[in-house]
């Protein structure tokens, strides 16, 4: 119970940051966090950041059973099955950020125009195809485009991001908007140049390597050292 508690909290309080940074706006986003081998909290459908308390949040198994006062979110299976089949992936945002919908709705993936792309898991945010809002038509397209990523867009929708806290999710769904931005930027301007394949996996294994606080550098020592 303390864990089931804890976890709702802290989707609340993830649900607020991703409507304070201005990745989501109204009920249009879903959020999803891990509870044991085959349940998860998702945010419940119609209802936004300022008014979700805990309480409100169902706890939805993986056969679509759920128990609560209000009804999951209609992106449920979405959530599902990202969870079923990533095990690493302990939570789930979906949202309609401003920049990264815009490339979404034009079917464009992210390239490797800054090395900053890495985060999504590869040297690119690839663009799902279009499926009705809702369905595991929607759900199975964004799976495959989730393979060996962390991130995607789906087309003329939104965005996923997966990690292993809600935390993380979100902190990883702001930084591809704020990508996306700049993306959408250079190309007002020209077409930006892009990053090898062996520069992103080169970026990537630091990025690795950084989120483990081992991140080697021969230059900096420490007192004493």
């Amino acid at each position: 119970m303390k864990k089931d508690a804890d976890l709702r909290a802290r989707l609340v309080a993830a649900y607020r940051r991703l409507d304070a940074s201005g990745v989501n706006q109204g009920t249009s986003g879903n959020l999803s966090v891990r509870l044991g081998a085959d349940r998860f909290l998702v945010s419940p459908s119609g209802i936004g950041s300022a008014s979700l308390v805990p309480e409100d949040i169902p706890l939805t198994r993986f056969d679509g059973r759920w128990t609560g006062p209000r009804r999951p979110s209609s992106e449920w299976r979405i959530h599902r099955d990202i969870l079923s089949a990533r095990p690493e992936v302990g939570a789930v945002v979906h949202a309609h950020p401003r920049h990264a919908a815009a490339l979404a709705c034009l079917g464009r993936e992210i390239p490797a125009f800054h090395y900053m792309v890495a985060v999504a898991g590869g040297d690119s945010v690839r663009c799902a195809p279009y499926r009705t809002f809702g369905t595991q038509a929607l759900s199975d397209v964004a799976l495959a485009a989730l393979e060996g990523r962390r991130v995607c867009l789906l087309a003329n929708h939104g965005i996923l991001a997966l990690h292993a806290t809600i935390e993380g999710a979100v902190t990883l769904a702001i930084e591809v908007e704020t990508l996306a931005a700049m993306y959408i930027s250079a190309l007002s301007v020209g077409e930006p140049n892009l990053l090898t394949a062996d520069e992103m996996a080169r970026v990537g294994a630091m990025f690795a390597d950084y989120e483990a606080g081992k991140l080697a550098d021969g230059e900096l020592r420490g007192e004493g050292h």
